[in-house]
C-alpha cells in the first residue's frame, strides 16, 4: 500500500492479522508522556518493503502497548484527530511521492479518548539520483507546554521546536550520508566511519555535522574539502584510494 492511496479505513493485510488492543487481552494503555513532552518518539517507513517501525514513545503517545498492533499509515491516520487527518495524510503523501520534508502540529486521539497535541517531523532518505527510499522522523508530545502558554507564545515555541527538530533531522541525514561515503572510500564498517568523522571533528575543531556536510558536498562534486579535512582523510585512506 502506498501512502498516497492510504485512508483511515484501509488497513494493510499484515495489520488486519494483528489483534486489536482489548482490555481483556492486553494491559491498560500506557500513560501519555509527562510534562515537557518527554523523549521524542521516532518512526521509519521503508518504501521498498512497505514496512513501518515505531519506537515505544510513539506507541505510548497513541495510548497503545508496543507490539499490540503493527504500526502503519492506517494506524497513524486513524489516531489523528478527524480535523487534522487530511493534513497529515497529505504531508505523508507529498513526502513519499515528491520528496517534500515536513514539520507539522496535529492532534492525536489516544485509544482512551484523550486528545494530545504532537509535532510530527518527516525527513527523506534518498538514492543518489533523488529517489525516495524511506521516510523517517520524530514525533514529540507538546501538549503540556501548549496548555501553559499564551497563544503568541505557543506560536513562537512551536516555530522554535520545529526548527530544532528539523535541524536535528538534517544533521542526522548528512552524517548518515557521510558515513556511507567513508564506508565506500575506506572499505570499513558503520562504526569505524563514524569514529573517523568524530576524529576529524576533534582535530579540525568543526562540528561533526559540518564535517559530514563537507564530505557529502565534495563527494557530489560540489565544494572541495577544506585542506585540514582532506589531509586527515588522505592519511586515513588505504593505499590506492583517493580522498573525497
Amino acid at each position: 500500500m502506498t501512502l498516497a492511496s492510504a485512508s483511515p479505513r484501509t488497513t494493510p493485510p499484515a495489520a488486519r492479522r494483528a489483534p486489536a488492543p482489548t482490555s481483556e487481552r492486553l494491559p491498560a494503555p500506557p500513560p501519555a508522556p509527562g510534562p515537557g513532552g518527554g523523549p521524542a518518539g521516532r518512526y521509519r517507513y521503508d518504501l521498498r518493503t512497505d514496512q513501518w517501525w515505531w519506537s515505544p514513545q510513539v506507541f505510548a503517545l497513541h495510548g497503545l502497548t508496543p507490539g499490540s498492533v503493527l504500526p502503519g499509515v492506517s494506524l497513524l491516520l486513524t489516531g489523528a484527530h478527524p480535523q487534522d487527518r487530511a493534513r497529515v495524510r497529505q504531508a505523508l503523501a507529498d513526502a513519499c511521492t515528491a520528496g517534500v520534508p515536513f514539520a507539522l502540529e496535529h492532534r492525536v486521539v489516544r485509544s482512551d479518548g484523550e486528545v494530545r497535541t504532537a509535532v510530527l517531523v518527516g525527513e527523506l532518505e534518498t538514492t543518489p539520483d533523488g529517489q525516495v527510499t524511506a521516510l523517517s522522523g520524530l514525533v514529540v508530545d507538546v501538549t503540556d507546554g501548549r496548555a501553559a502558554a499564551q497563544p503568541g507564545d505557543q506560536v513562537r515555541a512551536l516555530e522554535s521546536e520545529i526548527e530544532q527538530l528539523r535541524t536535528a533531522m538534517a544533521s542526522r541525514a548528512a552524517i548518515e550520508q557521510a558515513k556511507g561515503v567513508l564506508m565506500l572510500l575506506m572499505g570499513c564498517g558503520d562504526g569505524v566511519a563514524f569514529d573517523l568523522l568524530a576524529h576529524i571533528s576533534s582535530h579540525t575543531h568543526r562540528k561533526v555535522r559540518d564535517v559530514a556536510t563537507a564530505i557529502v558536498e565534495s563527494a557530489s562534486g560540489g565544494t572541495p574539502l577544506p585542506a585540514d579535512v582532506r589531509g586527515i582523510l588522505h592519511d586515513a585512506c588505504p593505499p590506492g584510494a583517493s580522498a573525497v
